[in-house]
């Protein structure tokens, strides 16, 4: 992180000592792009379709990362509104520019993230896109997980939030609109039932003994059997689990994905794919964390699911960012 941030032409982080900014717009995984018609087009406007609007990895029905939405350079000044969306990619497209990108963090509202391309000319912005493209993604998902937070916090469940601090020594942030469905002494389980959906997140705590814990075999194997032991399925001697089912071909039916993500400085790895239930007919996407404790003596696997059989009014993208950021809030 220190890296990429210093490859960065400027980082400018919110003080403690500045004023209250005004709370970011946009919906859920909005993207903005600010650029003209001239330069969002052609090659410039299928390759951020392709970096940011390609389909999100482990959710059984497609859906895109983020919703792209274009707004000219003039709109962009001459707005309030639109300086304050969420997540912002500002392409400056002139001859004299000096081909440096710039990150704002919290520039205008809070939490936003900003990345502004002052670049000579297309070319030289669709490099730069590719070169910071992971850093971009992990900026955002790092803006949305505090707008989420930030949410949740003004509708804390301290009861449940206590307990689990109580139980584990350490925190995370969950709403008033959650419940605690299960727990053990490594094990507990909080969720919130709507009428339409159902998210929760699995909390799941055991020694460390070597670096196999964080193999993807492990992993894989540790949520299996936790889901089999701790979340029945609505039938009888049902039981969710992993979906791990694969095709001729030996691939995954539903792609599972495994990569290290710097999980505020700690060793973490995070796991995308689909949960099902053995015996019954329910599923969804998870995403799980396995992280080693700053002690390096325990793992703590945190696992956000989603059950929601239709898309409308919600999305399962959005709702699993909602467990999602419930994992990031961690706090030891």
């Amino acid at each position: 992180m220190l890296l990429a941030v210093s490859l960065l032409a400027a980082c400018n982080n919110p003080k403690s000592d500045e004023p209250q900014k005004k709370g970011s717009s946009g919906k859920t995984l909005e993207l903005m792009i600010v650029a003209d018609k001239d330069v969002y087009r052609g090659e410039t406007k299928e390759l951020i379709d392709s970096l940011f609007a390609r389909p999100q990895i482990g959710l059984p029905v497609p859906e895109k990362m983020f919703d792209i939405v274009n707004i000219p350079v003039s709109s962009y000044k001459n707005t309030e509104m639109f300086r304050n969306h969420r997540n912002i990619i500002y392409c400056d497209v002139n001859p004299n520019n000096p081909d440096k990108v710039y990150m704002h963090i919290d520039e205008y509202a809070a939490p936003q993230v900003v990345f502004d391309f002052a670049v000579k000319d297309q070319a030289s912005l669709r490099d730069m896109l590719r070169k910071y493209e992971h850093h971009i993604l992990d900026q955002i998902y790092r803006a949305e997980h505090r707008r989420v937070i930030k949410a949740f916090k003004g509708m804390e469940n301290f009861k449940v939030n206590e307990a689990i601090r109580q139980q584990f020594g350490f925190g995370l942030m969950f709403s008033n609109e959650f419940a605690i469905a299960k727990q053990r002494d490594d094990f507990a389980w909080v969720r919130k039932e709507a009428k339409d959906f159902g998210i929760g997140v699995l909390i799941d705590v055991f020694a460390y003994e070597n670096q196999s814990a964080f193999d993807e075999q492990h992993i894989l194997d540790r949520l299996d059997t936790i889901m089999k032991r701790h979340v029945p399925g609505s039938a009888d001697s049902s039981y969710a689990g992993i979906e791990r089912r694969r095709d001729a071909h030996g691939d995954y039916l539903a792609p599972i994905q495994l990569r290290k993500v710097d999980f505020d400085s700690l060793y973490c790895i995070e796991t995308r794919g689909c949960w099902r239930t053995f015996g019954d007919f329910m599923g969804g996407p998870f995403v799980s964390y396995t992280i080693l404790s700053p002690n390096q003596k325990k793992v703590i696997m945190l696992t956000g699911y989603v059950y929601c059989p239709r898309n409308k009014p919600w999305t399962k993208r959005d709702l699993l960012m909602q467990v999602e950021s419930i994992c990031w809030s961690l706090k030891f």
